[in-house]
């Protein structure tokens, strides 16, 4: 009888499989048929900073009384916010795995002080999404780094759950950036986010956007920082994401020494019952090779611990086209 628990970021999972936030995890019918299928624990659908912002600026402007912006300011934030910790105590009410909060900010204004009702309303722990477009040619690439980093304390400072941070890939030293996030706070970190990305429509000539699932070829990139980073920093928890399609990859992550993954576009694709099928593969596959637990092979393939490390920093395909002259 195998063993699929695991604990990250100190919290107690049945399964390593996550739920990314998403539409899949906007409501408490959703979320408990995940936890029936064996998800592992649930990161809820973010509570978007922007998202907020943008409904306070329409209301303003439907507004006929300029002098009622501080209410409609103060309506909008109270809104979403009271509407998103209802959610978190009906889903703790409902299901009996981890719920973990998402907040998806570019700033530690207000946000630090909703994270704090957050654990209040009975959250597991905080997932921040935070993502800055570095556009600005007179920017210091440094302060960008360092707004992930104030973020981080000025949450940390207020509660006591375990905080995450949802990160993208392009980072000049992506090391380096994990490592500072641990000292300061940071319980885990989640690799990668997918981020909005635009299309240009070419028969109407207008903006759209590419792609939105992602597909199981976009987990090489997660894999070999997951691989890297899982050896370097070994004190902070790390949950794989970003073309995890099926159970084999779930497994690929574990062994690149991931202590979770999470899941989003393939249970699009095929269901919420879908977690039950990857579940079994991971199952399948430990019982193969005679694992009871998955401390057991966790890491096993990490940058620290293959023959050749060079193989997770290969960055051009030389031994792969030499063969096809």
């Amino acid at each position: 009888m195998v063993d699929l628990s695991v604990e990250y970021a100190g919290l107690k999972l049945k399964s390593p499989i996550i739920i990314s936030s998403s539409g899949l995890t906007n409501s408490v019918a959703r979320i408990e048929k995940l936890a029936e299928a064996g998800a592992g624990a649930v990161v809820l659908k973010s509570l978007f900073e922007e998202q907020i912002q943008f409904e306070i600026g329409e209301m303003e402007e439907a507004s006929d009384y300029p002098e009622a912006g501080d209410y409609l300011r103060t309506y909008a934030r109270e809104n979403s916010v009271n509407n998103y910790l209802q959610l978190i105590k009906e889903v703790k009410e409902a299901v009996d795995i981890p719920v973990i909060a998402s907040v998806n900010c570019h700033s530690s204004s207000e946000w630090v002080d909703f994270t704090t009702q957050m654990e209040e309303a009975g959250a597991d722990a905080i997932e921040l999404n935070i993502y800055f477009l570095a556009i600005d040619k007179k920017k210091d690439p440094r302060e960008f780094e360092s707004a992930y980093l104030d973020i981080v304390s000025a949450v940390k400072s207020k509660v006591s759950i375990p905080i995450m941070v949802k990160l993208g890939s392009h980072f000049t030293n992506l090391t380096w950036l994990v490592d500072q996030l641990y000292h300061k706070g940071a319980a885990a970190v989640v690799l990668f986010n997918r981020f909005y990305a635009p299309d240009i429509l070419t028969d109407t000539l207008t903006m759209g956007s590419s792609e939105i699932f992602s597909t199981p070829a976009e987990i090489r990139n997660s894999l070999r920082w997951v691989g890297i980073i899982s050896s370097e920093i070994e004190k902070i928890d790390i949950s794989a994401s970003t073309g995890v399609h099926n159970g084999m990859s779930v497994v690929k992550q574990l062994l690149a020494g991931a202590d979770a993954v999470q899941v989003c576009s393939v249970l699009y694709k095929n269901g919420v019952i879908y977690v039950r099928k990857m579940t079994e593969e991971l199952k399948s596959w430990m019982e193969k090779k005679q694992y009871r637990s998955i401390d057991e092979f966790k890491g096993k393939m990490n940058y620290s611990n293959i023959p050749n490390p060079a193989e997770y920093e290969r960055a051009q395909f030389i031994k792969y086209f030499s063969k096809h002259n």
